[in-house]
């Protein structure tokens, strides 16, 4: 196959995306630049410039950032995640404690709320912007809409984030109440300490409380085998006492 050069224009972004894989991971560029057997400087560039990358480079930058290369480009923004076929040859599927999940959604993102309108319409799921304040996930809705005309009532919460590359991910479901802000005094503090932006825009200006009632969650990972708990065997010369 001829090593030509990959476009990535338009819709790809490489750059934001390269850096923002890069920042998910924990990596410095020197880390992503070992791992891909690039310079530090090229990887600094390819994150601040548009880059037109060869085919093995931007394998090798994807294998690097344990993503693919229609992410990197932004091909795969439209495709529902899980597409491919699992990459993991055996897959582990773990319960999560209610700690973990509290730490897993507590940055903050996208998450789902799913309830039943009251005029007995069928199941309603709406993806929202979500904060945590001091356990409650908050988020910002318009006052007449369908979030809006169900509240008080019961709801589900789900936050999820999934790794196409490497065919894992993790999933956390609330059950609770949601409950509008009432008052100036509640609704200044939800904007003091809840500063969510929805991508949505518009007039959202009702602040609403889910109050966690049950929290569950489960992750899927690879399994652990006797090779990834056995110590590594010593390399030729190691772990032998010398010659008196």
């Amino acid at each position: 196959m001829q090593d030509t050069p990959k476009s990535t224009q338009p819709g790809g972004d490489l750059c934001r995306r390269a850096a923002q894989r890069r920042k998910e991971l924990g990596l410095t560029r020197e880390e992503v630049a070992q791992r891909a057997g690039m310079a530090p400087g090229y990887i600094a560039y390819l994150e601040e410039h548009p880059p037109l990358l060869t085919r093995r480079s931007l394998h090798r930058l994807a294998e690097a950032l344990r993503t693919s290369p229609d992410h990197l480009l932004g091909a795969d923004t439209d495709a529902p995640p899980g597409t491919a076929a699992t990459a993991l040859p055996r897959p582990a599927l773990r319960t999560l404690t209610r700690r973990e999940c509290e730490d897993l959604i507590s940055p903050g993102g996208v998450g789902r709320i799913a309830f039943n309108p009251h005029d007995g319409g069928p199941p309603t799921v709406l993806p929202v912007n979500y904060t945590v304040v001091q356990g409650d996930v908050v988020f910002r809705t318009g006052s007449t809409g369908v979030i809006a005309a169900h509240l008080p009532g019961r709801v589900a919460f789900e936050v999820d984030r999934i790794d196409d590359a490497m065919s894992q991910g993790w999933s956390v479901l609330i059950t609770g109440r949601a409950l509008p802000a009432r008052g100036g005094n509640e609704i200044a503090r939800l904007r003091r300490l809840s500063p969510v932006r929805p991508w949505a825009g518009g007039e959202r200006e009702t602040y609403v409380r889910i109050v966690p009632e049950k929290t569950t969650g489960r992750r899927i990972s690879a399994a652990r085998t006797h090779r990834d708990t056995a110590p590594p065997a010593p390399r030729p010369g190691e772990g032998q006492a010398s010659a008196p």
